[in-house]
């Protein structure tokens, strides 16, 4: 009778362990996107008149440097996710 006890919960255990250890199905590695490039008919410095798309590059602002952002445990956590 103990032998059977025994052998009961050895099944048991090790079938949780399999289970604990088992590589989980179904998380797949990040999705990139790519970036879509414009063909030059679309933009809109095309679609203006000369005139007008030379006024705009010539005062427009520089681009802000980028800052590194810190991302939090939870934003990491959610990248692991997704």
């Amino acid at each position: 009778m103990a032998d059977l006890v025994k052998e009961l919960i050895s099944g048991v255990v090790d079938s949780v362990l399999k289970e604990i250890l088992k590589k989980t199905t179904g998380r797949a590695t990040t999705k990139r996107k790519k970036r879509k490039t414009r063909s030059a008919s679309t933009t809109a410095a095309a679609r203006k008149p000369a005139s007008t798309a030379r006024k705009t590059t010539a005062t427009r602002k520089p681009a802000r440097k980028q800052v590194s952002k810190r991302r939090t445990a939870a934003g990491r956590s959610r990248q692991r996710r997704s």
